[in-house]
């Protein structure tokens, strides 16, 4: 399953990196319905409103179908036909649709085959494994990240996005009308699938889209009917995770830590790895639009996780000590 995401890019940057090329073959920045109510975030649970990708046609009937639209949305889907007169009443927990039962289930099966399939974009999800002292260790799943991740992004006359790359998640998506009338609430579910080998300790895993080109056939509805679309709902592979911190087992905890590599035992050796590096210095320069937090709600760091920790420290420098040592944790396909 996928219980929480995170979201940390700044606004203009998420609509940088959601470029993508038209039928044209030109490049183009999509428009964002609802800009105005993104926070960044990097602890979101359900409930909350996130940034998703749609076709425009959904908005516009006579726009084409293969461009694309940013839109904020509830996650958690309500389903259209659901007659109450307050959302909250929906019995049912609609975070997270099973790939294999979405075209069974009364709250996923019309919207699905109405067309209205959506990309939750994240920068990656957290997952929990049971341990065998009866706790459970949390984990940041992401894609693994180019070289120049945390490079310069807003060099002028630069149209390709040279950040973090965002995890694509296919996504259903409904639109809900109050009975009595009232704004329309658009809210969406992750579809998950049985977890890839590497990650198996999950169980279930949002169904990623990896590439452009499956993006594309996920999204233009027009063009890619439902039975051809949902071949895509597959495993994938192409993922890396590390362990971080129990900090982020709260929502209320949304700071750059939520995401920050750990060691998982204090006298284990740990290795430097390109998708570590990548990370840290990722947290340590992206900081447009992060929620900040004063130097005492930081978290109480314990011993296993950094060496002489120091409460007063802020998460800079916290993130600073990490890279002067070169002892950052491995992040590719961990064996846990």
């Amino acid at each position: 399953m996928c219980g929480r995401t995170a979201c940390s890019l700044g606004a203009e940057r998420l609509r940088r990196a959601c470029a993508y090329r038209d039928r044209g073959g030109g490049r183009r920045q999509p428009d964002w319905v609802g800009a105005e109510r993104y926070r960044p975030s990097y602890n979101k649970g359900p409930q909350s409103h996130g940034p998703v990708l749609l076709s425009r046609r959904h908005l516009q009937q006579d726009a084409d179908s293969s461009e694309r639209v940013l839109m904020d949305m509830r996650w958690g889907l309500v389903p259209s036909w659901f007659k109450q007169d307050d959302p909250s009443k929906l019995r049912f927990n609609t975070s997270n649709c099973r790939s294999d039962s979405m075209l069974k289930k009364s709250s996923y099966k019309g919207a699905l085959l109405k067309g209205n399939r959506c990309v939750v974009l994240a920068d990656g999800f957290y997952e929990w494994q049971q341990q065998q002292s009866g706790g459970k260790q949390p984990y940041f799943i992401y894609f693994p990240q180019p070289k120049d991740a945390m490079d310069k992004e807003e060099e002028e006359g630069d149209e390709e996005w040279r950040g973090w790359r965002l995890l694509t998640m296919a996504g259903i998506f409904d639109c809900w009308e109050p009975p009595a009338g009232g704004e329309p609430l658009y809210t969406y579910t992750i579809i998950t699938v049985d977890a890839s080998k590497d990650v198996s300790f999950i169980h279930h895993m949002p169904a990623i889209l990896d590439g452009d080109e499956a993006i594309r056939k996920w999204l233009d509805f027009a063009e890619v009917p439902t039975q051809e679309a949902v071949k895509l709902i597959q495993p994938t592979e192409n993922i890396v995770f590390h362990p971080v911190s129990t900090f982020v087992n709260s929502t209320r905890n949304d700071t750059p830590e939520c995401l920050a590599p750990i060691e998982l035992g204090a006298k284990k050796e740990v290795t430097a790895t390109p998708s570590s590096k990548t990370m840290l210095g990722w947290l340590k320069n992206s900081q447009e639009g992060s929620p900040q937090k004063k130097e005492n709600d930081l978290p109480k760091w314990k011993s296993q996780f950094i060496h002489s920790p120091s409460p007063k420290k802020t998460s800079a420098g916290i993130l600073q000590q990490w890279l002067g040592k070169g002892g950052e944790p491995a992040a590719k396909k961990q064996k846990v």
